[in-house]
């Protein structure tokens, strides 16, 4: 057998592609080609295309002198997907490829972190549709080479929003774990499914033993609970329903809607909507969803609940279900559990607590007491990828009645679940849920967890609190601000108004709140084309636009913060 250097092994790839392309040249000129690949019959280079591929190996040349990992400098302008393992000589270019993209995915990480670098490099959609310095997301009927592809990794990136960015602020999840990556990119080598044991030993039991610890945590015996991890914490809510329904009338699993009463469910103002996408998507129906009066900070108002559930008994429908929030989208606010638990018991109501962004608190022993009375919910969604860090998508539902999953959503499939295999088949988890296929969003949560252990992921948890409650103080001490309301933060939402000059002198009245409404669109759209930073805004109930502060990025510091207020008064100061 013949061993080949790597220059060796190059040449005869970039030989074996030229004799490939003349052969073709020679089979058109004759007659008996009917059409070359596009590259072959192309008039001549791109010349955007070109400038990129030689940016691309100026790139690799300076990456080969600072990378203190092994790397080779490969000429990838001859080489395709086809030469990369499967294929019988694939090893070495499949390896070197790969270190490309490690390193190319390097780059962005250490410009992720850095403060200075931009959050993003905004471009509207036309732009993108048209293609930008040579990047185009068009689709071809031809291979284009491992060069090319390399060059798409990278445009990606450069023209995508850098979420693990310390002054990324935009949505309640954050942040770029190095650990969660890392089982996020095992998760992807391993391709496998979470239907079966048999094709997910490990991640089946990792998901148990995670499951297992959240119903710990929770409160609920452990023996007693069961749950499933989902796409989201929207679909965990649709499970919530879906499994409340089921227990009170299990005959809606083969008769339907037709064979049961009129149900009620019940939320807050300030709750997620995807209740009421659930109620839509199940055939419950929005109308059958009433909304309970909060009070000023965004909690539910016991009392309400109470007067709503008996009204509706007065009209002979049935109340089935109460979702309480453990932290709102917007105002971070928490419901009072214990109170809503009451009146579930008393008036049989199944329980969910919707805890997608404030389930993180019940690991920080300062702040999981404003989660108390969770642990009398009868379900709970949980999502680690919001307050804990972890990459997207990794959402808990649990629910404290073993075996009720299974029951609501098994059909028994003959070619994945035989009940005669040779392991305990209690560990083919996959009827449980209402897909078939199911992404493994365990692992990188589970490699997290080793990583901080249960007391690293309160230390994070608090210190974003301490940050939120740094903000809130600077905005009392700052004139151009205003709180939307004046209470400290519960979670880590802070929201507020930045008042231009130009408003300030104008009274409270509807003249002055048709003017604020539009400053926090007009700085956000500035904001984004300077891409210095970004941060939400919204309208809730009777206020106008708002800025909504939110921490989960474990980057940010103290000076980010200050950074966003002097932004904010920097492009909206001429307002």
């Amino acid at each position: 057998m013949v061993i080949r250097s790597g220059k060796e092994m190059d040449f005869q790839m970039v030989n074996n592609r030229t004799n490939a392309d003349t052969n073709l040249k020679m089979q058109h000129e004759n007659g008996s080609c009917d059409v070359l690949p596009d590259k072959q019959i192309s008039t001549g280079p791109d010349p955007l295309r070109q400038k990129r591929l030689s940016s691309f190996q100026g790139e690799s040349e300076e990456r080969e002198k600072d990378s203190t990992i092994e790397s080779f400098v490969t000429n990838f302008s001859n080489i395709f997907e086809s030469d990369l393992l499967p294929n019988q000589n694939g090893e070495e270019l499949t390896e070197r490829f790969l270190h490309e993209v490690v390193g190319i995915l390097l780059s962005y990480i250490k410009k992720t972190y850095d403060g200075k670098t931009k959050v993003l490099d905004f471009h509207h959609p036309h732009q993108l549709l048209e293609g930008l310095e040579g990047f185009s997301v068009e689709l071809s009927d031809q291979p284009e080479p491992l060069e090319q592809i390399l060059v798409d990794c990278r445009d990606t990136l450069k023209y995508g929003v850098k979420t693990g960015h310390p002054r990324y602020f935009n949505q309640l999840s954050s942040g770029l774990d190095i650990v969660g990556l890392a089982g996020e990119w095992l998760t992807a080598t391993a391709n496998t499914n979470m239907f079966t044991y048999e094709i997910a030993p490990v991640f089946i039991v990792m998901e148990e033993i995670i499951l297992r610890k959240m119903q710990e945590i929770i409160g609920w015996g452990e023996s007693e609970a069961d749950g499933i991890f989902s796409p989201g914490g929207s679909i965990s809510n649709l499970y919530s329903v879906l499994v409340a329904r089921y227990k009170r009338y299990p005959e809606i699993k083969t008769k339907g809607m037709a064979a049961i009463p009129d149900i009620i469910l019940f939320v807050s103002e300030h709750s997620h909507y995807s209740v009421k996408k659930a109620a839509a998507v199940l055939g419950i129906g929005m109308d059958n969803v009433i909304v309970v009066k909060c009070d000023e900070r965004g909690k539910m108002i016991p009392s309400e609940l109470e007067e709503n559930i008996i009204q509706v008994k007065k009209q002979g429908k049935v109340p089935l279900y109460v979702s309480a929030t453990a932290g709102t989208t917007v105002y971070g606010a928490f419901d009072p559990l214990v109170h809503i638990a009451d009146i579930c018991e008393k008036y049989n109501l199944w329980m969910h607590v919707d805890a997608a962004w404030g389930g993180g608190l019940l690991l920080s022993r300062r702040h999981s007491h404003k989660l108390s009375g969770i642990e009398r919910a009868n379900s709970v969604t949980w999502n680690p990828h919001k307050l804990m860090g972890v990459p997207l998508q990794c959402s808990a539902f649990l629910v404290r009645e073993k075996g009720l999953l299974q029951a609501c959503n098994q059909l028994c499939a003959g070619y994945l679940f035989q009940p005669d295999k040779q392991y305990d088949t209690a560990y083919d988890t996959g009827d449980k849920a209402i897909q078939c296929g199911r992404h493994v969003d365990v692992f990188k949560l589970w490699l997290m967890w080793r990583a901080k252990g249960t007391r690293g992921f309160e230390t994070l948890i608090n210190r974003f609190l301490e940050l939120a409650e740094y903000l809130y103080k600077e905005l009392k001490t700052r004139k151009n601000y205003e709180l939307v309301f004046d209470a400290e933060p519960e979670l880590t939402n802070v929201c507020f108004w930045y008042i231009p000059p130009s408003l300030r002198k104008i009274p409270k009245g509807p003249e002055r709140e048709k003017i604020l409404h539009q400053v926090a669109p007009k700085i956000k759209a500035r904001m984004i084309e300077e891409g210095t930073t970004m941060v939400s805004y919204q309208p809730h109930g009777n206020h106008v636009n708002f800025f909504r502060m939110v921490f989960s990025n474990p980057a940010t510091k103290k000076p980010d913060v200050d950074f966003l207020l002097e932004e904010i008064e920097r492009l909206g100061k001429d307002l």
